[in-house]
Protein backbone atom coordinates (compact mmCIF):
# COMPACT_ATOMS: atom_id res chain seq x y z
CA UNK A 1 0.00 0.00 0.00
CA UNK A 2 1.41 3.20 -1.16
CA UNK A 3 1.95 5.96 1.53
CA UNK A 4 -0.43 9.33 1.27
CA UNK A 5 1.11 11.51 -0.55
CA UNK A 6 2.31 15.15 0.98
CA UNK A 7 -0.20 17.94 -0.29
CA UNK A 8 2.04 20.75 -1.64
CA UNK A 9 3.03 23.27 0.15
CA UNK A 10 1.95 27.38 -0.62
CA UNK A 11 3.94 30.09 0.48
CA UNK A 12 2.14 33.36 -1.52
CA UNK A 13 2.95 32.87 -5.02
CA UNK A 14 5.51 29.40 -4.14
CA UNK A 15 4.87 26.11 -4.52
CA UNK A 16 6.24 22.96 -3.26
CA UNK A 17 5.53 19.68 -3.97
CA UNK A 18 7.87 17.25 -1.81
CA UNK A 19 6.61 13.86 -3.30
CA UNK A 20 7.44 14.92 -6.64
CA UNK A 21 10.84 17.42 -5.44
CA UNK A 22 9.44 19.98 -7.45
CA UNK A 23 9.40 24.15 -5.99
CA UNK A 24 7.65 26.18 -8.69
CA UNK A 25 7.57 30.28 -7.88
CA UNK A 26 4.97 32.32 -10.13
CA UNK A 27 4.78 28.74 -11.92
CA UNK A 28 7.87 28.50 -13.42
CA UNK A 29 10.67 25.68 -11.58
CA UNK A 30 13.29 26.51 -9.62
CA UNK A 31 16.38 24.66 -9.90
CA UNK A 32 17.40 23.17 -6.51
CA UNK A 33 20.12 21.49 -5.11
CA UNK A 34 18.77 18.17 -3.15
CA UNK A 35 20.03 20.09 0.18
CA UNK A 36 18.39 23.23 -0.84
CA UNK A 37 14.84 21.76 -1.97
CA UNK A 38 15.14 20.04 1.51
CA UNK A 39 15.44 23.04 3.29
CA UNK A 40 13.06 24.78 1.63
CA UNK A 41 10.91 22.04 2.24
CA UNK A 42 10.93 22.41 6.06
CA UNK A 43 10.68 25.70 6.00
CA UNK A 44 7.44 25.27 4.27
CA UNK A 45 6.00 22.63 6.39
CA UNK A 46 6.41 25.46 9.42
CA UNK A 47 5.71 28.62 7.31
CA UNK A 48 5.30 31.55 9.24
CA UNK A 49 6.96 30.12 12.73
CA UNK A 50 10.79 30.69 13.08
CA UNK A 51 12.82 28.04 12.82
CA UNK A 52 15.73 27.40 14.55
CA UNK A 53 19.30 26.79 12.85
CA UNK A 54 19.23 23.51 14.77
CA UNK A 55 15.97 21.94 14.12
CA UNK A 56 16.93 23.22 10.33
CA UNK A 57 20.32 20.83 10.48
CA UNK A 58 18.66 18.14 12.02
CA UNK A 59 14.98 17.58 9.60
CA UNK A 60 17.64 18.71 6.63
CA UNK A 61 21.48 16.97 7.10
CA UNK A 62 20.27 13.87 9.85
CA UNK A 63 23.23 14.32 12.22
CA UNK A 64 24.42 16.64 15.37
CA UNK A 65 24.24 19.75 14.96
CA UNK A 66 27.62 21.61 16.09
CA UNK A 67 27.34 25.61 17.04
CA UNK A 68 30.20 26.41 14.03
CA UNK A 69 28.65 25.09 11.43
CA UNK A 70 27.28 27.21 9.12
CA UNK A 71 25.61 24.92 6.61
CA UNK A 72 22.20 26.46 7.39
CA UNK A 73 23.19 29.73 6.79
CA UNK A 74 25.38 29.37 3.52
CA UNK A 75 22.29 27.01 1.84
CA UNK A 76 19.74 29.97 2.91
CA UNK A 77 22.31 32.82 1.04
CA UNK A 78 21.46 30.26 -1.81
CA UNK A 79 18.07 30.10 -1.46
CA UNK A 80 17.18 33.16 -0.96
CA UNK A 81 19.75 34.45 -3.95
CA UNK A 82 16.96 31.78 -6.58
CA UNK A 83 13.77 33.17 -4.89
CA UNK A 84 15.03 36.25 -5.65
CA UNK A 85 15.77 35.74 -8.92
CA UNK A 86 12.17 34.27 -9.70
CA UNK A 87 10.34 36.98 -7.70
CA UNK A 88 12.58 40.48 -7.32
CA UNK A 89 9.58 41.66 -5.09
CA UNK A 90 8.62 39.16 -2.57
CA UNK A 91 10.64 38.42 0.34
CA UNK A 92 10.29 34.54 1.13
CA UNK A 93 13.07 33.77 3.76
CA UNK A 94 13.42 36.49 7.05
CA UNK A 95 16.48 36.07 9.70
CA UNK A 96 15.37 36.42 12.91
CA UNK A 97 18.65 37.18 14.50
CA UNK A 98 19.34 34.75 17.29
CA UNK A 99 16.74 32.59 16.76
CA UNK A 100 16.41 31.70 13.57
CA UNK A 101 14.24 31.74 9.90
CA UNK A 102 10.95 31.91 9.06
CA UNK A 103 9.18 32.01 5.66
CA UNK A 104 6.46 33.77 4.50
CA UNK A 105 5.90 35.77 1.07
CA UNK A 106 6.15 39.45 2.09
CA UNK A 107 6.09 42.63 -0.67
CA UNK A 108 9.65 44.14 -0.85
CA UNK A 109 8.95 46.29 -3.42
CA UNK A 110 8.61 49.10 -1.08
CA UNK A 111 4.41 49.61 -2.52
CA UNK A 112 3.18 48.15 0.75
CA UNK A 113 2.66 49.73 4.06
CA UNK A 114 5.27 49.05 6.44
CA UNK A 115 4.76 46.79 9.34
CA UNK A 116 5.39 50.02 11.70
CA UNK A 117 3.88 53.63 10.99
CA UNK A 118 7.40 55.94 10.93
CA UNK A 119 5.58 58.84 10.03
CA UNK A 120 4.70 60.92 13.27
CA UNK A 121 1.97 64.01 12.88
CA UNK A 122 2.06 66.72 14.85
Amino acid sequence: MEAAREEPLRVGQLEIRPHDYIALCDGRPLTLAPREFALLTELARRRGRIVTREELFDAVWHRPFRREDRSVDVYVRKLRAKLERVSPTCTFIHTHFGFGYRLEAEDSSGLSQPFHNTVTTA
